[in-house]
């Protein structure tokens, strides 16, 4: 019997333009690779100077031991978000690999493109609060690899119950 894999991505187009977009990237294996402030910092000024190149603002980010998120909007109708993971993750597996020897990302990533009912400041707070629900502190405003690349965000005012949609799908009715 054959394996095909599953096309989980929208149409081409959906991805193109002056949209905001929310992505997960998780480590290969889960493995806690950013544990390591260096490798942090690192992720965080990848993420800055792809997202620049590929012409996106990242309104919030936060990078989890062994995971990603961040919030995008295109500045111009040919942003392209596809073009934008797939050189990110390109260019950081490639450098941890010829570090470490070990692929850094899994094969796929999330990405959730906002609908016009969803508000970008709850995605946002959803981000910024993951470090808190997972316990690795008690206010988002601790955690030292979140942020903004086009605001101040440390306001002790984050509000939102904004959850991503693949986790909607497992909760109980």
């Amino acid at each position: 019997m054959e394996f095909t894999r599953k096309a989980h991505r929208l149409d081409p187009r959906e991805y193109l333009g002056q949209k905001w977009s929310f992505v997960t990237m998780c480590c290969e294996n889960r493995k806690p690779v950013f544990l390591n402030s260096d490798r942090a910092d690192w992720i965080v000024e990848m993420l800055r100077s792809e997202s620049t190149l590929h012409q996106f603002l990242v309104d919030a980010y936060c990078v989890m031991p062994d995971h990603l998120h961040f919030l995008v909007f295109g500045k111009t109708p040919t942003s392209n978000l596809r073009v934008l993971a797939k050189s990110f993750k390109q260019k950081t597996g490639y450098v941890y690999q010829q570090e470490a020897r070990v692929k850094l990302w899994q094969r796929n990533y999330y990405d959730h493109v906002l609908r016009a009912n969803e508000g970008s400041r709850h995605v946002a707070a959803y981000i910024w609060m993951n470090p808190v629900r997972k316990g690795l502190c008690k206010n988002f405003e601790e955690y030292p690899f979140s942020g903004s690349f086009i605001r101040p965000w440390k306001t002790g005012a984050v509000v939102g119950d904004w959850t991503p949609p693949w986790k909607q799908r497992q909760m109980p009715a």
